[in-house]
């Protein structure tokens, strides 16, 4: 450890389904670190709610333009970044339904084009027995979550 400070970076996480039930990660291969999955999602820009993040980082991700929404769930995490930084951050999960699963990266800035390899569908099988580390580990549990939210919608 440095003795640095956190830093302080809330972040608007997506669970990405796509018509099949499948959920979006994309596959993270930092060099100081095993490869990893993650969903879809950023930091929150100065002036920007958590919501209006979560649409941006949607779009410049994944190509698609939805309404995130209200979050469905919401933790204070903290962990070492691959870039270096120790970090604090309230993250925000929103859910969004897109119409098919193709995905356009076209919007990925350098260094998520430098670490993030390529993504994937995941369905719940593959979330639960997946061999490589999924963030958040409880992505299966959300996709529940997401899934009950629309039935009451």
């Amino acid at each position: 450890m440095s003795g640095k400070p956190p830093v302080r970076r809330d972040t608007a996480r997506l669970i990405v389904r796509d018509p099949e039930g499948r959920v979006l990660l994309f596959r993270f291969t930092p060099d100081n670190r095993a490869p990893f999955w993650a969903t879809p999602g950023g930091a929150v820009d100065p002036g920007e709610t958590h919501a209006q993040a979560a649409r941006r980082e949607l779009m410049e991700e994944t190509g698609f333009d939805c309404d995130p929404g209200a979050a469905i769930a919401m933790r204070e995490v903290r962990y070492h970044a691959f870039w270096g930084d120790e970090v604090i951050s309230e993250e925000h999960y929103f859910a969004v339904s897109v119409p098919h699963a193709e995905i356009d990266t076209s919007g990925h800035e350098e260094i998520e084009r430098a670490v993030m390899t390529s993504h994937a569908w995941f369905d719940r099988v593959m979330l639960r027995g997946w061999h490589e580390t999924i963030f958040p580990d409880d992505v299966a549990e959300l996709l529940d979550r997401m899934e009950h939210a629309l039935k009451d919608a």
